[in-house]
């Protein structure tokens, strides 16, 4: 782990008479949050996270660190797109890691990853959540522009996403005859290099297309009935995209499900991801659409 990070934040979201609050913050380097604001009488904070430097470069390094305590609810989103130019000396690397309590939730929902020409990115995402939290990944992937017009121009992408259950609160006991531990639900991975693939837009890749996106969600209430709802979504979204019920198993009684999508652009993909994130919203919290304030 790199000892000179180019930013870090850390946010600890607490939650007091139904309302979620940062209980802790810092930031350090090229990383910070905007002040929060809520989107509904939910009591969910949004917070938008800025990179004032408006790029990630070669060998920068950054570090996320998300807790969300019990019956907190977090929003969490980017101010622009995350680009990579060149790194010709090592690659940008972001690692996060989230912890979520009993009740809380999570829609981690960034703006784009943009990775120019010679640009190579690492992102290691590490979720640890209580078996009765709520979580939502997106990603969506585009290439930068190039002179020489190739859509595929960067030298590596790797996105690694590791979601594990923490055991369920007043689990281990000692008249519990069975060890209680973490348990891993999901590894999610992506890898694209484009220098060791002669047709990276070709058939059995991309397959035409120029934009990826993934979405994970690990919740409990991930049942059939809502699995079908979802694929209908996947259908009418008007992108090449598949849904998988993913994961080891229930840990402790989560679900799992993922989508990857491969589209002609970056609203595509994150309309669809929207509608998925909207549903979830009113069925399962009673809330309005994730109307992100930016622009």
């Amino acid at each position: 782990m790199p000892e000179d990070w180019a930013g870090q934040l850390r946010l600890e979201i607490g939650q007091r008479d139904g309302r979620s609050y940062a209980a802790r913050q810092f930031h350090e380097g090229a990383l910070r949050v905007l002040r929060p604001h809520y989107l509904d009488r939910s009591g969910q904070v949004t917070y938008t996270v800025v990179n004032p430097g408006g790029a990630y470069l070669g060998a920068d390094a950054y570090r996320l660190d998300v807790d969300v305590a019990a019956g907190a609810s977090l929003a969490l989103t980017t101010q622009s797109a995350t680009k990579v130019y060149r790194t010709p000396q090592d690659p940008a690397t972001q690692e996060m890691s989230v912890r979520l309590g009993p009740g809380s939730v999570l829609e981690y929902v960034p703006d784009q990853l943009i990775v120019y020409r010679g640009g190579s990115y690492i992102q290691r995402t590490l979720v640890e959540m209580d078996p009765t939290a709520s979580l939502v990944l997106a990603e969506v992937v585009t290439p930068g522009w190039s002179p020489s017009g190739e859509s595929f121009a960067y030298d590596d992408l790797r996105m690694r996403t590791e979601v594990r259950v923490t055991p369920p609160a007043g689990a281990g006991a000692p008249s519990s005859p069975a060890p209680v531990r973490t348990r891993r639900l999901v590894v999610d991975q992506l890898r694209i290099r484009p220098s060791e693939h002669t047709d990276v837009a070709g058939t059995g890749f991309m397959e035409g297309h120029s934009h990826t996106g993934q979405l994970l969600l690990a919740d409990a209430r991930l049942d059939a009935e809502l699995y079908e709802r979802l694929c209908e979504l996947v259908d009418a979204s008007g992108t090449h995209s598949g849904i998988t019920r993913a994961g080891a198993g229930e840990p402790y009684g989560v679900r799992c499900v993922c989508l990857r999508s491969l589209a002609e652009s970056t609203e595509a993909i994150a309309a669809l991801h929207r509608a998925v994130v909207d549903e979830l919203r009113e069925r399962w919290r009673g809330q309005a659409p994730l109307g992100l304030r930016k622009y």
